[in-house]
């Protein structure tokens, strides 16, 4: 048994109708492709589905209980278009979005209230993971977006522009590094550090870069976010590595001196990145609208 949405919509359409020409031109078909389909349904079942006369069709026992499942399928159809529909035109729906530490923590909490202010109906999961994870994730299909530090091989996947994120080198005021004119990340091995949690993707980052040049960080103390590293850096605990956005909202509140980092790698760029941004669905693609829309922008 061989039949398509056509083939049962036809048949209902002929049933409600009360012959097979009027079935045929409700169901946009020609008469004789209406009737080959028909006939092609009984064969493939092997017993009659209407009953001919001169007054029209009408449907024999198997007819009958053919009849009721197409009605229960086409509602079902009706109800799968209205609820896509919902989602292609951004009405209701879920994102799930993966994005490194300082997106999460510098960018993302005011954009994605924003967001959800104005689409009620959508839902964000948000994860947060090293670039390098994000992109084999994303590339896997496990999430609709993510955002990833240019530093992370991303060629394969479709990506634009989010936010510049340089990383900066922090030190108390009084510390032996403000007096260096610019002092490198591997210059500041040699002091202890204050860290974030060991599995948040920027301290993952930062001792991977450690270990590249055959060096461990010594970390004295882990902070729970940038403003926990701030504040117990301004203190005297150690020197920190912070995106340039965190120690702008604190310049003048804490007692800090900073320097860029004029390592390639600390000189990002964060990128939205997806499989194919045109085969979103219409809420994922509305966010994206809004993350590379340009900071006083309003979309």
């Amino acid at each position: 048994m061989h039949f398509d949405l056509i083939d049962l919509a036809l048949f209902r359409h002929t049933l409600e109708c009360g012959n097979i020409t009027a079935g045929a031109r409700r169901s946009h078909l020609s008469l004789p492709a209406a009737s080959a389909r028909i006939r092609a349904m009984e064969a493939s079942l092997g017993t009659p589905l209407l009953a001919r006369n001169r007054r029209g069709v009408q449907p024999t026992p198997a007819g009958q209980a053919l009849l009721q499942h197409a009605r229960l399928i086409g509602q079902q159809v009706e109800r799968l278009q209205f609820d896509l529909a919902h989602y292609a035109q951004g009405l209701q729906g879920q994102v799930r979005l993966l994005c490194n530490t300082a997106a999460l923590t510098e960018y993302l909490p005011e954009l994605l209230a924003c967001y959800l202010a104005d689409h009620p109906a959508v839902s964000v999961d948000v994860q947060e993971l090293p670039s390098l994870h994000i992109v084999q994730s994303i590339t896997q299909g496990m999430a609709d977006l993510g955002i990833i530090s240019s530093a992370a091989p991303s060629e394969h996947l479709q990506t634009l522009p989010f936010r510049d994120d340089p990383l900066v080198l922090v030190t108390p005021l009084e510390h032996p590094l403000a007096a260096h004119p610019a002092p490198s990340f591997i210059d500041s091995l040699a002091h202890g550090h204050v860290g974030l949690g060991a599995d948040s993707a920027l301290a993952l980052y930062l001792e991977e870069q450690a270990l590249r040049e055959g060096r461990r960080m010594r970390v004295r103390v882990r902070a729970d976010g940038f403003d926990g590293v701030l504040r117990m850096v301004a203190g005297g605990a150690g020197v920190g590595v912070v995106p340039l956005a965190s120690v702008k909202r604190w310049q003048g509140l804490l007692p800090l001196h900073w320097v860029a980092l004029h390592e390639g790698w600390a000189n990002r760029q964060l990128l939205v990145c997806a499989r194919d941004f045109a085969a979103l669905p219409g809420y994922a693609a509305g966010l994206v609208r809004r993350l590379t829309s340009r900071p006083s922008a309003v979309v």
